[in-house]
Formats: structure tokens, C-alpha cells, sequence
């Protein structure tokens, strides 16, 4: 009797914390800022890295291009990118896998990390915002 109590005890806890550790639909699913554009910064010391974003709805695809000794930090000169914006964090990745990374984004500012042959910061603002939505 006492086992059947205490098992079920225990089924309660996990059930209910379970429910609390997921984020809110509302949470997953608003989209409060706007990536696309061209964007230009710095990866860790290096000012030479350049995103160019599409965003439709939460997905943004788009391409990047460094140079230099960034290029061979993150495994590559150019190439693809695929995200998505849940609230104002845009989540990313380098098509191929070469690396991914997350930033927060406020207004015409990035800021947030890459991850490649380590974690590097990253620090972006828009450019050009030609093919942004009017704020």
C-alpha cells in the first residue's frame, strides 16, 4: 500500500513538472522582430562578417560572407543560412553544419554568439534595410 502511494506520489511530481518546464505556444510561436536585410559586424575581433536575410513569417533564410581569418574560424568564406525568430531571438545555422549560432536582435542590432571551431561573440547591425518591413 504505502509503495502504490509513494509511486503515485512520485508519477504526480514528474507529471507536474514536466508541464511546467515547456514554454508557453504563445512564447514558441511570436515573432516581435524583423530580420531581414543586410547586416554587418564583427565575430569575436574580426569586422568582416556579413549576413544578407529574408525572414517570411518566423522562418529567414538567407547567406553570409566573412574573410580572412574568420573564414577559417567558421570553416567557410560564404554560403547559405537558414533561422528562425521565436519572440526577438533569431536562431541560425550554416546550411552545411559548419557552424550555428543564436542572437538577440533590438531593433537594428544583433548581439549573440557563434558557435564554430569554439564560441565566438557576435555583434551585428543592419545596414541596409531596404527589404525590411516598415517600422
Amino acid at each position: 500500500m504505502k509503495i502504490a502511494v509513494a509511486c503515485a506520489l512520485l508519477a504526480l511530481a514528474l507529471t507536474s513538472t514536466v508541464g511546467c518546464a515547456q514554454k508557453d505556444w504563445i512564447d514558441r510561436t511570436l515573432v516581435t522582430e524583423n530580420v531581414t536585410g543586410a547586416w554587418a559586424g564583427s565575430m569575436g575581433a574580426m569586422d568582416d562578417l556579413r549576413f544578407d536575410l529574408k525572414q517570411e513569417g518566423a522562418r529567414v533564410a538567407g547567406s553570409f560572407r566573412t574573410g580572412g581569418r574568420s573564414a577559417s574560424l567558421i570553416g567557410a568564406s560564404s554560403g547559405a543560412l537558414e533561422g528562425s525568430v521565436a519572440g526577438d531571438v533569431f536562431t541560425f545555422k550554416e546550411a552545411r553544419g559548419m557552424f550555428q549560432g543564436e542572437a538577440t536582435v533590438s531593433s537594428d542590432e544583433m548581439k549573440g554568439q557563434i558557435n564554430a571551431t569554439r564560441p565566438f561573440s557576435l555583434n551585428l547591425r543592419r545596414v541596409d534595410a531596404s527589404s525590411a518591413p516598415p517600422r
